[in-house]
């Protein structure tokens, strides 16, 4: 999920934020050739993509929470291993007291920067109620939050409208759960709306010291800090869209842990570079093939089934991933509840099925369009994808854009046809089904898929405690995505990661995400 572009950021709002700056890139140099400013333990890091959004209520990116998990306080966090799992970060005590109520207790003494203050009950208050009063893009993660109820300056209780399943490794340990300073937002924009990529506050272990769009982002502690101090006096976070690229970056020194793509990894396993751990994680992700069905082109049903049959999905993943990724039943991943055994229509699809459905739309020397971004395993997809369309008569235009020109492009329906898109996602099946309900048309939803039985279906999942009985509901909801014909799933992919031995213990998610607090230096 990401959008936007990215504002430049002034010295003074650094300084008024409370950090100290750090160095820069100096001619496009490399990082293994800079000299920076900060002594001591330095971890640099690639992340996929440059954050366009500062304010958790309005993040666009995976990459984003990353960065804000070091810089701000949730009340709990993902524990790193193997095995999912969540600890007690800003909270001092969390527990559930019925199904529809949580109450905590916040640790005292976590301070704001900028003179904002100790945090308080009334800023988790304030952070929660209005990614749901503003319809921002965390929304969807709070499900029926109602309120949350103030009991004391410590304590307060969150309020659902319905029992919320999900929250536990949803909402609380992830972006939604990041807490900002009340003050501080409303002073920066008056109405407590989106304050985009403003400095405000922060209340973690880092400080945002010094940015330089698409070149990198450097950490320093935070003076203001009282918890447990993490592993590294400094964190340099370089962005690197392309996984091949960001290969070349470790190779280089100019990163010390980093993904890589799946068509690598045999490469990397059998000859890895000198001190290097080779990892393939399982992901929760998933890719897929979308068609907008608002497109005067795609309203038929029968040229989007047309389209669903006619693509290969082995043939896509031996040419993208070199086969080191396995089909995907839908958007819910291996391992998690409500995981289809297998998709409607067949991985291989079939050429003659496909070719009948477009007899029936009675369409001929149809030419489309297919958008994805410019990186290079995307650019192969969507290479694949045409070259196969083309067995049915359908002429296909790749479109590769620019990050920030493709996460625009739902905002503006008319301006796509075909989209390849991969959403990350989260151990809770609601999370890789709530984005396709009929109000997140025009938000993520850009398929414009609409359901009322689908919406109905997720309403009553995230309420239900027994695996068996939800996983029916989500089974069904897939079945619905992909009969309306504006859905091929793909893969829910994997997650290869690399890092340097003789500097750092890496500390991820079960997913292969990184958890930088968690690092250790060697």
């Amino acid at each position: 999920m990401k959008t936007g572009i990215v504002s430049p950021l002034n010295r003074r709002g650094f300084l008024k934020a409370g950090v100290v700056l750090g160095g820069g890139i100096a001619g496009g140099m490399p990082l293994s050739q800079v000299i920076w400013a900060a002594e001591g333990k330095v971890l640099k890091v690639r992340s996929s993509g440059d954050p366009s959004k500062l304010d958790p209520a309005f993040l666009t990116q995976a990459a984003e929470v990353d960065l804000m998990n070091c810089i701000y306080s949730k009340l709990t966090r993902y524990k790193p291993g193997s095995e999912w799992g969540w600890e007690l970060e800003a909270a001092e005590k969390i527990e559930q007291i019925d199904p529809t109520h949580i109450r905590f207790r916040l640790k005292k003494g976590i301070k704001f920067t900028g003179g904002y203050g100790e945090m308080t009950a009334k800023d988790v208050k304030f952070s929660f109620d209005r990614a749901v009063k503003l319809n921002g893009t965390t929304k969807p993660d709070w499900g029926p939050l109602d309120h949350v109820e103030l009991e004391d300056d410590y304590t307060g209780v969150i309020v659902f409208k319905t029992p919320y399943v999900p929250v536990w490794l949803v909402s609380l340990p992830y972006g939604a759960g990041q807490i900002v300073s009340q003050n501080a937002v409303m002073k920066a924009t008056k109405d407590g709306g989106d304050f985009g990529t403003r400095l405000i506050a922060f209340s973690g272990p880092y400080v945002l010291a010094d940015w330089k769009p698409k070149q990198y982002i450097v950490l320093t502690r935070n003076p203001e800090w009282s918890g447990p101090k993490p592993g590294f006096d400094e964190i340099r976070i370089v962005p690197i869209a392309d996984a091949k690229a960001a290969e070349r970056a470790y190779q280089a020194s100019d990163v010390d842990f980093s993904n890589i793509s799946l068509d690598s990894l045999s490469g990397f396993k059998s000859n890895p570079p000198a001190n290097t751990v080779v990892e393939k994680r399982p992901s929760l992700g998933y890719t897929w093939i979308g068609m907008n069905m608002d497109h005067p082109k795609l309203k038929d049903i029968n040229v989007r089934k047309g389209i669903q049959w006619a693509i290969n999905v082995p043939q896509i993943l031996e040419a993208a991933y070199s086969g080191q990724a396995d089909v995907a039943t839908g958007t819910i991943a291996p391992g998690l509840v409500g995981r289809r055994a297998k998709a409607l229509v067949p991985p291989e699809g079939d050429l003659a099925k496909a070719k009948e459905f477009l007899e029936k739309a009675g369409v001929s020397d149809l030419t489309l369009s297919i958008d994805c971004t410019n990186d290079s395993l995307n650019s192969t997809i969507a290479q694949t994808v045409q070259a196969q369309l083309s067995q049915i008569g359908i002429s296909v235009e790749v479109n590769a854009r620019d990050s920030g020109t493709f996460w625009s492009l739902g905002n503006n329906p008319e301006d796509y046809q075909l989209i390849l898109n991969s959403f990350t996602s989260l151990p809770d099946p609601y999370y890789a089904t709530c984005w396709f309900t009929e109000d997140q048309v025009g938000v993520w939803n850009w398929e414009r898929f609409r359901s009322k039985r689908f919406d109905e279906l997720g309403a009553k999942a995230i309420t239900i405690d027994d695996p068996d009985a939800r996983a029916k509901l989500y089974y069904e909801m897939q079945d619905l995505m992909e009969e309306s014909g504006a859905y091929r799933f793909l893969t829910n992919g994997a997650t290869p990661v690399v890092y340097r031995t003789t500097l750092v213990e890496a500390a991820t998610r079960p997913d292969g995400n990184p958890l930088f607090l968690d690092f250790k230096p060697v």
